[in-house]
């Protein structure tokens, strides 16, 4: 005979694993007897733009280092630094007396250069008619002939002379070559300024518009030279936008323009060349920058919502169909970067195949579901209940 307490435990057991067994029958009756509502989107290919990302410096248009071409002592500076130039503007005055001096003497030097030819030209004028008539030597002519063209040449010369006095004579006021914004004065005044000096005067930039110079990888400039050929893709929009250092947008849309035909060898990267508008003077010479831009188009992208692609252990990518016979199938995609709310896939999927982006949570290969279009997918109810069923459910 069992002890009295085993006794009463003998006869509930039959009680408890009735009572489980019912309980497994009616959680096995729920999960066969429900099955699972999904959400889904219907996928076809279409263009994706290839958004390259790449850091970039900005370069002025155009750069001038302002310089002398005489010597001389800076008199006087005409602009004010760090504003706007024109070309052609003054910018320094040097001292021009001696300049001065030297264009009154070589134009005196010419006036007695002319003076003198038309002499010898007269000369020569006078003799031809005597040595036809052989009163005089030919000999005589010939040399008086000769002086003339001569000094017909001293002449040029002195001529030419004036015109370099002239020239210095200009280059005692330093102009802007070209327009732009202008830096700080290098030079005060009264300081010995000569041509050969290695320091510019002053240096003129002109940022509107500006280049950006963007650095991209050989290897990834290859890659993508290659999908042109292997994965159809072809050429994107030239267009680029910009990113500043505080993060904001540049509200200005640049255009690539070129990309360097040679590898630095010391970075490995190629250098491509934007050009932007720059009217209000936001963008600096030597301004770190993040340039976007659609550097190719996939033809043949797939656009899945980010909420369907999930990973495996090993990173691998993988989404749920939808079968046409009410099963849920895992299938590998090859998904790379994302467009806005979408992961760009560009293997791994077929034109009106169902992609399940709802209801995923617990779904395994051949599960049965009910696939619903995720516009019209049931929402769970999730308001209170009434108070008269709250009120008998605590009775």
């Amino acid at each position: 005979m069992f002890p009295k307490h085993i006794s009463k435990g003998l006869l509930l057991l039959p009680l408890l694993l009735a009572a489980i067994a019912a309980c497994s029958d009616n959680g096995s009756q729920n999960a066969q007897g429900q099955v699972k509502e999904v959400g889904y989107v219907t996928v076809k290919p279409q263009a994706v733009p290839v958004e390259t990302t790449l850091g970039g410096r900005v370069v002025a248009y155009a750069t001038s280092e302002v310089r002398p071409q005489i010597t001389g002592v800076i008199r006087r500076r005409y602009f004010t630094e760090g504003g706007y130039v024109r070309a052609g503007q003054p910018l320094f005055q040097i001292d021009p007396s001696l300049y001065r001096a030297a264009v009154n003497e070589a134009s005196a030097d010419l006036a007695s250069a002319e003076a003198s030819a038309a002499a010898a030209s007269a000369k020569a004028d006078r003799f031809r008619p005597l040595a036809d008539m052989e009163a005089i030597a030919k000999q005589d002519y010939t040399d008086a002939e000769a002086q003339a063209r001569m000094a017909k040449a001293a002449v040029a010369q002195k001529r030419a002379a004036l015109e370099t006095a002239r020239i210095n004579m200009r280059f005692t006021t330093v102009p802007a070559p070209i327009s732009g914004r202008i830096g700080r004065s290098l030079f005060t005044m009264g300081a010995l300024v000569s041509a050969g000096q290695s320091d510019p005067l002053a240096v003129i930039q002109s940022i509107d518009p500006v280049y950006v110079d963007m650095q991209q990888s050989s290897a990834d400039l290859t890659r993508l030279r290659n999908g042109f050929g292997s994965k159809g893709l072809t050429g994107g929009s030239a267009a680029v936008h910009l990113k500043l250092e505080d993060g904001t947008s540049y509200d200005q849309t640049g255009r690539v323009e070129f990309s360097e035909v040679t590898v630095d060898q010391s970075t490995g990267t190629v250098t491509l060349r934007a050009r932007f508008p720059n009217p209000d003077g936001v963008l600096l010479p030597g301004m770190f920058v993040t340039a976007v831009f659609d550097q190719a188009i996939n033809p043949n992208a797939y656009l899945v919502p980010q909420a369907a692609l999930q990973r495996d252990f090993d990173g691998s990518a993988f989404v749920f169909i939808a079968g046409k016979d009410s099963k849920a199938y895992r299938r590998k995609v090859n998904a790379e970067r994302t467009v806005g709310p979408n992961w760009v896939v560009t293997e791994g999927l077929k034109t009106g195949e169902r992609i399940i982006t709802e209801g995923i949570s617990g779904l395994v290969q051949g599960a049965a579901i009910k696939p619903v279009a995720a516009s019209k997918q049931k929402k769970p109810d999730t308001s209170p209940p009434p108070k008269e069923a709250s009120a008998k459910a605590d009775d």
